[in-house]
């Protein structure tokens, strides 16, 4: 390689190198920020299970660094997710000088579009989702047991659910996508809708709690959400053969 393609290699990397340490540096100073509500916080993601607990029973912590480590390990959750925008505009920053202008056009809002609805996924399981399988979750409980769930597995389980939902609601990006890039047709993931919809409730089967209640919450969405990719394709056809040949 010459010494001319190594100077723009060399300047890719660097401009690369402190792209990622900006967006890290954002999330540690997020993380910073809000390390003395860390409690708060826990308290607050807890609510949805607490509200369902009987009088008697609350939750526990059956490892000696439980009580720092869950809150903690949320804090550093909840600064990433703050920090998606700031990211996002350093990925932009990134690979919008190799992009042509009609690539613009679609990417940036397509970026936007995807954190809105990540968020919205997790908002979705957080005041929908969890009141409804904990409410059912307590409740089946055998008598004699006493439901006590450790703060560390509940955590776990709740950032589970918010992946699986926020990566649910991606669902339309997805769909337009296949669709702008002439994978697939609006036509041909039409008539694959049984397909998906199944696809769906196995999703849904493997990513939530082995009851009917969370899978059919997960389930329903993703194909809800499929129809308005669908929909929205129409605004987002796919490019002509040649112009993705000219690509």
């Amino acid at each position: 390689m010459s010494n001319d393609e190594q100077q723009p290699l060399i300047s890719h990397l660097v401009e690369l190198r402190d792209r990622v340490l900006r967006a890290v540096l954002a999330i540690l100073i997020l993380a910073v920020a809000l390390l003395p509500f860390s409690n708060d916080l826990y308290l607050w993601l807890s609510e949805p299970l607490l509200r369902h607990l009987p009088e008697s029973s609350s939750m526990i912590a059956t490892e000696v660094a439980s009580p720092f480590l869950a809150p903690f390990k949320l804090t550093l959750a909840t600064a990433m997710l703050l920090a998606v925008p700031l990211v996002l505009y350093q990925v932009w920053a990134f690979v919008a000088p190799g992009l042509y202008q009609h690539e613009k056009r679609i990417v940036f809002p397509l970026m936007f579009a995807s954190t809105i609805l990540f968020i919205l996924g997790i908002a979705f399981a957080y005041f929908v989702v969890f009141p409804l399988i904990f409410g059912f979750l307590t409740q089946a409980a055998p008598e004699g047991v006493a439901v006590m769930t450790d703060i560390s597995s509940y955590l776990d389980f709740v950032l589970k659910m918010f992946f699986a939902f926020g990566l649910a609601f991606e669902v339309p990006i997805l769909t337009m996508l296949l669709i702008r890039t002439g994978i697939s047709t609006r036509q041909s993931l039409s008539e694959k809708r049984p397909y998906i919809i199944v696809g769906a409730f196995v999703f849904g089967m493997l990513l939530t709690p082995p009851d009917v209640i969370s899978q059919t919450l997960l389930a329903l969405p993703v194909w809800l959400l499929f129809e308005l990719g669908l929909l929205c394709s129409r605004w987002f056809p796919a490019k002509p053969i040649a112009q993705q040949t000219q690509d």
